[in-house]
């Protein structure tokens, strides 16, 4: 195996995760592929050509001429149309084309990945023609595909890994944005302190505290006093993060304590990714 040691973990969740979706999807009957999925505006098969879109541009393939339609009411940036254009490109393609495509995408990404071996500092091509390292790139592939396998689950009631591979990518990403969500987003107040307490198959406790210039840190101590705490579910907290939910559907699955307008704000910046 020749790939950097750096970039192994997320080959190893990407690997977990699109191999769990390939097992979910194989089975389905075509009308199956039509069932909504909790990220917005898409089906079962729209999250799987969102996959095999994202992967086959991390293999070099040239993305595909297509004109998106003007209703998609759930487009509405740049990004997001970058995106929809993979989705779009497939939304009248047969669960066999489908899951043939996606066979064919996992086992040339698996035979690129035995074959990587770039340093993870090397740039490579990102959406809307950003340039990344090849770390960040793997590290979104493996956070992405985690996220959307639980779309699947969700959509077709079968829920499993959440304490798999992918979700200790997708928990290290969440965290490294929180201080941002508290004290910029939410405007937390400066030389306060705010704890996240999340149980569940991923468990953490996390402090966020701003100092007196309003920036925000991480720490793995409980503040004392803090000026505001909540507790929920690692579930829950995925759902709310990667805006699958607003914090009024899941309200009764968080325990929040302290100041609640900074609560309210916080909750309402919670969603750093759709």
């Amino acid at each position: 195996m020749s790939l950097h040691p750096t970039l192994q973990p997320y080959a190893d969740a990407w690997t977990h995760s699109v191999d769990a979706i390939s097992e979910l999807v194989s089975p389905l009957v075509e009308g199956e592929w039509n069932r909504r999925t909790p990220c917005p505006g898409w089906s079962v098969r729209d999250v799987v050509s969102h996959v095999i879109g994202l992967d086959c541009e991390m293999l070099g393939d040239p993305r595909p001429i297509h004109t998106l339609p003007r209703d998609l009411y759930h487009v509405r940036t740049e990004h997001q149309r970058y995106m929809e254009m993979q989705v779009d490109a497939r939304r009248h393609h047969t669960a066999p084309e489908m899951t043939s495509e996606l066979e064919y995408t996992i086992i040339r990404r698996n035979r690129q990945l035995r074959n990587e071996s770039r340093d993870p500092s090397h740039k490579v091509r990102g959406p809307l023609g950003t340039e990344l390292t090849l770390e960040q790139a793997m590290r979104n592939r493996a956070f992405d595909v985690w996220v959307h396998e639980q779309d699947l689950r969700a959509a077709l009631g079968q829920p499993g890994n959440l304490d798999s591979p992918g979700a200790h990518v997708v928990r290290d990403e969440l965290l490294s944005v929180l201080p941002k969500v508290v004290a910029e987003d939410a405007q937390a107040p400066r030389s306060s302190a705010v704890v996240f307490d999340v149980h569940g198959p991923v468990e953490f406790i996390r402090t966020v505290r701003v100092d007196i210039q309003g920036r925000g840190t991480l720490e793995t101590a409980p503040a004392l006093g803090p000026a505001a705490t909540l507790t929920l579910d690692w579930e829950t907290y995925v759902r709310l993060a990667c805006g699958r939910v607003t914090a009024d559907l899941v309200a009764d699955r968080i325990k929040a304590e302290g100041d609640p307008h900074l609560i309210a704000a916080i909750l309402r910046a919670f969603a750093v990714t759709v």
